[in-house]
């Protein structure tokens, strides 16, 4: 473990001792820039961030409560004030979901909550314009992992993928988004899916909450898959020439979290992110990548 991993999980302690939670068998199920852990005594997700993201997660638990108030089936934060600061990471807490044995919730699940998330009123938080590729710029050029090579190659990469965006006319317009909808983000909760990790949402195209699915093809999604979410949404992008443009945007979003592993040392990102790469750089559109 390392000393940011003991750091983080000393930080859920302390707020666990703050507000008379049970901390006993905390359970890391995520060590990353923003860690997970599972406090199984009180049925709690803890999630443990830099403290730089505290505004963004103060709007994610306020948007949140409000999309379950208009019927939206969320994850739901703890009616505790929160975010709570431990410098130098803030902490949220939510509701716990066990899944039972199985398959996750399929993709039909997520085009069913998209459709009623884009169908909502505007929310009462000011929430910030959808910004692609960002994080993935700021995360390429600090990298020590990238060699020159591949930081020059990702960097016009990124250029090229935002002139095409910036060129794009969206049929569905902009609206309330969540900006990294993907079945991976939904669980099993009461009575059907739900819809979680809400840290990323923004006012941008709707097509962005779609085209995340498709890209889906590169860890095995089938054309069932994307047929049975094509017809739970209601609206089939497929015909739109953006959504190959909004797919490369999303390959190229992937690298950022194992970029970020590859600089700590972490030998599995290391060869993942080196074969993500060479199959984007020979356009190789077929590939099937590992999600781990």
């Amino acid at each position: 473990m390392t000393a940011s991993s003991l750091a983080q999980e000393e930080a859920v302690r302390d707020v666990c001792r703050a507000l008379g939670f049970s901390a006993h068998g905390l359970t890391p199920l995520r060590r990353h820039a923003t860690s997970v852990y599972l406090l199984p005594q009180d049925g709690i997700i803890a999630r443990a961030s830099p403290w730089d993201r505290r505004d963004a997660l103060a709007r994610s638990v306020a948007l949140t409560r409000w999309l379950a108030d208009q019927g939206l089936a969320v994850t739901e934060p703890l009616s505790v004030p929160q975010p709570i600061e431990r410098l130098p990471y803030v902490i949220t807490l939510w509701t716990y979901y066990p899944q039972p044995d199985g398959s996750p919730p399929p993709a039909e699940h997520l085009g069913r909550l998209l459709r009623q998330l884009h169908e909502l009123p505007s929310s009462p938080f000011e929430l910030p314009p959808y910004k692609p590729l960002t994080a993935l710029q700021e995360t390429t050029n600090r990298s020590v992992a990238l060699s020159d090579g591949d930081r020059s190659w990702l960097q016009g990469a990124v250029a090229e993928a935002l002139d095409a965006y910036s060129q794009l006319e969206f049929p569905l317009d902009a609206g309330l988004i969540h900006g990294d909808a993907y079945p991976g983000n939904t669980l099993w909760g009461g009575s059907g899916a739900l819809l979680g990790d809400w840290d990323e949402a923004a006012i941008g195209p709707r097509e962005i909450d779609l085209a995340n699915t498709f890209q889906g093809v590169r860890f095995g999604r089938t054309q069932q898959e994307l047929s049975a979410f094509i017809h739970a949404y209601g609206y089939d992008p497929t015909p739109w020439p953006g959504l190959v443009v909004l797919t490369r945007m999303r390959d190229l979003h992937t690298l950022g979290s194992f970029i970020r592993r590859a600089d700590k040392g972490d030998g599995t990102a290391v060869k993942q992110l080196a074969f993500r790469l060479t199959t984007l750089r020979s356009n190789d559109r077929a590939a099937t990548w590992s999600a781990a």
